[in-house]
């Protein structure tokens, strides 16, 4: 198995059990060892009293797209620490897309750093997210 085709089962596993993404209308775009993208575009339940997207909202795409890159090598991984910077703000209709990139993987250790940017290409936030691997796997290696 390759390890662009371990990425994609895992996210596929992950996928079916994944309510808090798609509660959000959120869409997974690509995976690839260490690597995720997510996207959803702001609607109005996704805005706060000020008329753009909630902080959280914004924080949930980049911790998504966080969770399918860390966990992309069929071994469970869970955030430890993360961290963001809002930089613009996402308006009412505006696509978001977050893109995750692994810095780091020492043992069971990872970091990674996920951009949110809008379809303009303008940078909404920077996310940092340090994952932890935890006991299990996504699927079964060898098995169908």
């Amino acid at each position: 198995m390759t390890p662009e085709e371990r990425a994609r089962r895992c996210a596929e596993a992950m996928w079916a059990r994944d309510h808090a993404s798609r509660w959000f209308d959120m869409e997974l775009v690509s995976c690839g060892p260490g690597t995720a993208q997510m996207r959803m575009t702001v609607a109005q339940q996704h805005c706060n009293g000020h008329g753009i997207c909630h902080g959280g909202v914004i924080f949930s795409l980049a911790d998504s797209a966080f969770a399918y890159a860390c966990n992309s090598y069929n071994r469970n991984a869970v955030a430890q620490h993360n961290s963001i910077t809002y930089i613009s703000p996402g308006r009412l209709g505006a696509q978001l897309t977050a893109s995750a990139r692994e810095v780091s993987l020492k043992g069971k250790n990872g970091i990674y750093d996920i951009r949110v940017t809008d379809e303009t290409g303008a940078t909404i936030a920077e996310f940092r997210g340090c994952s932890r691997v935890v006991s299990g796997e996504h699927f079964v290696e060898g098995g169908e």
